[in-house]
């Protein structure tokens, strides 16, 4: 009895660190208060999708977390910036527009605005493993 009370929980341990539960953030000034951030959290184990979320923030101003909606472990999610300075988020093929003045203002959009989508300013990815941001060049659009 006592061994199996001692097994039981060093079993659960291959099934626990199974789940995903990560953020990586894209720095908008170097002042490390202003930045948007991609969480990824899977619940579930056994579940291959992960919940996805976008944390928008401008300290002390404000600080808000808008889901995304489901994805799996490798979604790759993109940043893009147009000159009102607002942000579209580009998830598959879902697209939502922020912004971090107020960090209010989120909107599903139906298609690409008229305009283009900016400028391409990064994307999200797994890489070895690990959430990371990889910014994009200055100037250089997908």
């Amino acid at each position: 009895m006592r061994l199996r009370a001692l097994l039981t929980p060093l079993l659960a341990i291959p099934l626990l660190t199974a789940c995903v539960d990560d953020r990586a953030a894209m720095d908008i000034d170097g002042t490390r208060e202003h930045y948007l951030a991609l969480v990824r959290e899977q619940p579930l184990f056994w579940d291959k999708k992960v919940n996805l979320s976008l944390v928008v923030s401008r300290m002390p101003a404000c600080l808000r977390k808008h889901p995304l909606g489901p994805g799996t472990e490798s979604t790759r999610v993109e940043i893009w910036q147009v000159p009102s300075g607002a942000y579209i988020v580009k998830v598959g093929k879902r697209m939502y527009a922020t912004e971090t003045q107020t960090c209010v203002a989120w909107a599903r959009m139906d298609e690409e605005p008229e305009g283009g989508m900016g400028e391409l300013r990064g994307v999200f990815r797994v890489r070895n493993g690990e959430l990371v941001f990889a910014a994009e060049a200055a100037g250089s659009e997908e």
